[in-house]
């Protein structure tokens, strides 16, 4: 008789403290991108949410935000450069850029691009992963030397292609880095690869990820090269 209440009880608890409880933080973040909330404030309520159910106290949570934060304080040299580059944009490095690529005749938007593509590929792939990127090369120098260049061309230099312009370049980018890192055997993506397959028992070493993110990497740049050429082609039928 004295069993069965505890074992209620116990049942009880059990289903109160499932662990199930600690993903309530996905849908706080669903809820909040839907309603289309600040993401700094809906990724805090999440990880809030996330805390409370596992037990955290509100104490414990703000400890951890602190650890993370100063764990992590090198993401805050990003602000850093970003206000740099926006004294050097007001100086006129975007206008210097341009009036750069335009003196080379043989310079369009597309070859422009495929030029920053291998170079992107190849520094990524000696692990220089750092030298490129959106906010600190793509904005201010390379979107610039491809608008550059396409007025150099001839091309049309419309609102909506100087934003197709940009857009390509942000691409550009993306491909040469996700492709080319992937070539380094210390980058973090081998190293969660390997861990991956490492916890369902496939045993392989770094270098031989490294060794076949090869021909990924070159055919990636092939692809996206032609897609350069054609949208090199785009840009002068509209003249």
């Amino acid at each position: 008789m004295e069993n069965g209440p505890r074992l209620a009880g116990t049942a009880e608890c059990v289903c109160c403290n499932s662990p199930m409880w600690v993903l309530l933080g996905v849908a706080v973040v669903a809820v909040g991108f839907a309603l289309r909330a600040n993401p700094l404030l809906v990724v805090a309520a999440a990880a809030a949410a996330s805390g409370l159910a596992a037990g955290l106290s509100p104490s414990e949570i703000i400890e951890a935000f602190g650890k993370a934060f100063n764990d992590n304080r090198f993401i805050t040299a990003a602000w850093v450069i970003l206000a740099l580059i926006g004294v050097l944009e007001r100086e006129g490095l975007q206008t210097r850029a341009r009036q750069m690529i335009s003196g080379i005749g043989a310079a369009t938007a597309g070859r422009v691009l495929v030029m920053y593509l291998l170079a992107r590929q190849i520094t990524s792939a000696l692990g220089l992963t750092a030298l490129g990127g959106h906010a600190q090369m793509v904005r201010p120098l390379i979107a610039s030397m491809a608008e550059g260049a396409a007025e150099r061309a001839g091309q049309r230099q419309t609102e909506d292609s100087r934003k197709k312009i940009r857009a390509m370049a942000a691409a550009t980018d993306n491909i040469g880095l996700f492709f080319g890192e992937d070539i380094f055997i210390a980058i973090g993506s081998i190293l969660l690869i390997k861990g991956f397959l490492g916890e369902n028992h496939i045993n392989v070493q770094p270098l031989d990820l490294a060794r076949w993110a090869i021909p990924s990497a070159l055919l990636a740049f092939s692809i996206h090269s032609v897609r350069l050429w054609l949208f090199d082609k785009k840009l002068r039928r509209k003249l």
